[in-house]
């Protein structure tokens, strides 16, 4: 949720975590507090994955925010959390995604797949 309300507005982090404070129950938790900052550090290199398995047409613009904000999320996860196994990252955002949008989970998890199997071909 940080993350999607962040692509609307240009604020400082902390502007935005001291808005959330307010909204989430226990204020933001520690993981959005490391990640969000993180993800941001790295989006035009996360931005430029992403974009490399879209459709032939198709650009960043095109996808919804929420979806956008769903796979920054787990692209950085699988990228630069080796705590968190590849698996665990593409099943939270497809579930994030089947609950916060119309019928976009199958996009999300193909893009995810496809950037998983991109970057085992890399390894080898």
């Amino acid at each position: 949720m940080l993350l999607f309300s962040r692509s609307f507005v240009q604020e400082p982090i902390e502007d935005t975590f001291a808005d959330a404070e307010q909204l989430f129950e226990g204020g933001v938790c520690d993981y959005a507090r490391v990640i969000v900052p993180g993800i941001e550090t790295v989006q035009d290199e996360i931005d430029a994955d992403i974009a490399r398995f879209l459709k032939k047409g198709w650009s960043l613009q095109r996808i919804s925010r929420t979806s956008l904000s769903i796979l920054r999320l787990a692209v950085y996860e699988i990228k630069y959390l080796d705590s968190i196994p590849d698996s665990v990252s593409v099943n939270e955002a497809v579930e994030l995604a089947k609950k916060y949008t119309i019928d976009e989970s199958g996009f999300v998890n193909g893009i995810l797949g496809s950037f998983i199997r991109s970057r085992a071909e890399e390894k080898q």
